[in-house]
């Protein structure tokens, strides 16, 4: 192919990561796009003036994380990541720190907070129908306190992720819950005589703002809701 002319030789022959970073770089100055061919192996090599093992090692990484795939009768093509396919994946390995593990939750907070705009644009009569026999029942089973159980904040705020139409959010709640238990079993314990700054707002009372359409009441309500989250996280309390 003859734009692979505008690749130059690597100097040093032996780093695989340098290759890697290259052939990132051809696609996006190529604009090479999703389903678009892409040279061969032996071509890369010869183009970069590395051997074919070095390539193979490097194409190999980028089809682990989604970048390119095999087609038959087209050769290898570029595709479209799965980004959260490749984090899941970095979650499960069960290697994260405390440090990251504090950050996670601290995002948890962040997409909570800043999707309430989505959830009164997109909210239907039958979500909050369903938002209604979920703390219905959560009222039945006295959870909706302070402190409340994992499984009634799955319920209700994974709801709530569901009504914000954003497919990618959803995923992102779902593989995050692992984090979400890990805290509330083992950095929350100690929260059920917390003490609200104002008063706790109930997960009924959240509901009620959103069958009002009242989106200022919700945005206030939702953050004195988690104000132990963001107290452990604002005053630095995430100790082991």
């Amino acid at each position: 192919m003859k734009y692979l002319t505008k690749l130059e030789p690597l100097k040093n022959l032996s780093l695989v990561d340098k290759v890697e970073i290259r052939l990132i770089d051809f696609f996006k100055e190529n604009k090479l796009k999703i389903g678009d061919s892409i040279p061969k192996e032996l071509e890369f090599a010869e183009a970069l003036g590395v051997s074919r093992t070095v390539v193979r090692e490097a194409l190999l990484r980028l089809r682990t994380i989604g970048i390119i795939e095999s087609k038959k009768h087209k050769g290898m093509v570029l595709t479209e990541p799965d980004i959260i396919l490749n984090i899941e994946k970095a979650l499960d390995s069960n290697l994260l720190g405390a440090e990251m593990l504090k950050d996670i939750f601290e995002l948890r907070l962040i997409l909570e907070m800043g999707m309430i705009e989505l959830l009164f644009e997109r909210k239907t009569e039958e979500d909050l129908i369903e938002l209604d026999a979920i703390v219905t029942q959560m009222e039945k089973d006295n959870t909706d306190t302070a402190i409340f159980s994992l499984d009634a904040e799955i319920a209700f705020h994974g709801k709530l992720y569901e009504m914000s139409g954003n497919n990618t959010l959803q995923r992102f709640q779902n593989l995050l819950l692992p984090v979400f238990q890990y805290f509330h079993e083992h950095k929350l314990k100690n929260y059920d005589s917390y003490k609200y700054s104002k008063k706790f707002v109930t997960h009924r009372e959240l509901l009620n703002y959103l069958k009002e359409d009242n989106l200022k009441g919700f945005r206030k309500g939702m953050r004195q809701h988690l104000e132990p989250h963001f107290d452990r996280v604002l005053n630095a309390t995430f100790k082991s």
